[in-house]
């Protein structure tokens, strides 16, 4: 069912006149690279090739001449000692596509749960605790990797995706943080898999992975980042709030080194999945089309009127067409700030321009703090699945 819905969404996307705000942007090629340029000529070491079968008169010269004193006829007999493995871009590539495997696998990804759900606002949610059943239920990868790097203080030089402290109490137990243990559960098999891949680059490369997915821009992507321990989670609030307004918009996002159009554009992101009460408070999808990447999120801030939804969560916002979507605080703060509004009408008018966008700011995201060794121009350009 899973797959039958995404191909159908790809189908609907090729089907789209390339003027329609569903119309996903043409894939950038600037980021491409010549393939030979991301191949590395290290030698591996992570599997060992089979040798061949020696003779016993083989073994006696060995050892004639190892008792000679040639402690080199070793090497010379069976190569030089393989170094450690140095993994390609195929191997990522691969782990991107397990990824991808797995997301297409889940039977409730139609509705935006599995995968790319990016609810990067929360208010502090009611405590629950999660078990086995529910985890088939909050699979939430780009949030995952939002969270996971937009911890970062430029002024402090801490928080990011580098490290992956989430795996730790106290950053666990966040408020803005809850439900994302089934996340990185969803992962923990693709990391049995490829146990070379570091928790901090499986979950960025998981959210790229999962925008593309789902008809989204190109993400740009390089690996570098390390795992750390505890002492080095965070602390808690420096994620956004969604019952605030602009200036804690601005306050989040200034603190990691973004502008108003660089946040403007992040938050389009919410044209994914749906927000749940289990996790943050707040119920039900932005748009029409959850498992469709699109600027449909700021056509609608635009052209809909919200009006205050009646009920026992969180103060949020509903269409008054149908009654079916909701807005945050955060949301609408947008459309109220004069210098936000200037890009949100933008995008809502302009789908490449967001495609764009959002891939460099994302890219930015996912970056924040980490000590590459490598250059911006070797990022790598994972292929999406058929």
């Amino acid at each position: 069912m899973a797959s039958a819905a995404r191909s159908a969404s790809r189908a609907f996307l090729r089907s789209t006149p390339a003027t329609s705000s569903f119309r996903p942007a043409a894939r950038s090629s600037r980021f491409a690279l010549p393939s030979q340029s991301l191949r590395t000529s290290a030698r591996r070491g992570y599997a060992s090739e089979a040798g061949s079968g020696k003779s016993s008169s083989g073994g006696i010269w060995a050892l004639g001449l190892a008792v000679a004193g040639g402690a080199g006829a070793y090497f010379y007999l069976n190569g030089e000692p393989k170094g450690p493995f140095v993994p390609t871009k195929d191997d990522y590539q691969k782990v991107y596509d397990e990824v991808a495997r797995l997301l297409a696998d889940e039977t409730d990804y139609d509705d935006g749960s599995y995968g790319p759900v990016s609810v990067q606002f929360h208010q502090k949610p009611m405590r629950k605790e999660f078990t086995d059943a529910d985890s088939s239920q909050h699979q939430v990868l780009v949030r995952l990797a939002w969270h996971a790097s937009g911890t970062y203080d430029k002024e402090t030089g801490t928080g990011g995706s580098n490290g992956a402290t989430m795996r730790f109490a106290p950053e666990s137990d966040h408020g803005a943080n809850a439900g994302l243990k089934i996340a990185r559960d969803f992962l923990e098999p693709v990391k049995a898999k490829f146990p070379w891949i570091t928790h901090s680059d499986l979950w960025t490369l998981a959210g790229a992975c999962a925008i593309q997915e789902l008809g989204g821009p190109q993400i740009p992507w390089r690996p570098g980042r390390e795992d750390k321990d505890v002492a080095a989670c965070t602390p808690d609030g420096r994620l956004p709030d969604a019952t605030q307004g602009h200036r804690h918009i601005r306050d989040v996002f200034y603190r990691m080194g973004f502008d108003d159009r660089e946040s403007v554009a992040l938050i389009g992101a919410h044209a994914l999945g749906r927000a749940h009460t289990d996790r943050s408070g707040f119920e039900g999808p932005w748009d029409f089309s959850p498992t469709v990447f699109s600027n449909e999120f700021f056509r609608l801030l635009v052209e809909e009127k919200w009006n205050q939804r009646k009920w026992n969560g969180p103060a949020q916002f509903t269409d008054k067409s149908t009654s079916t979507l909701m807005m945050m605080p955060t949301d609408l703060a947008l459309v109220k700030d004069k210098a936000f509004k200037t890009h949100v009408d933008r995008y809502a008018k302009d789908s490449d321009a967001f495609f764009k966008e959002f891939s460099e700011s994302f890219v930015k995201l996912l970056e924040l703090g980490v000590p590459f060794q490598s250059k911006p121009e070797d990022r790598y350009v994972f292929k999406a699945s058929e």
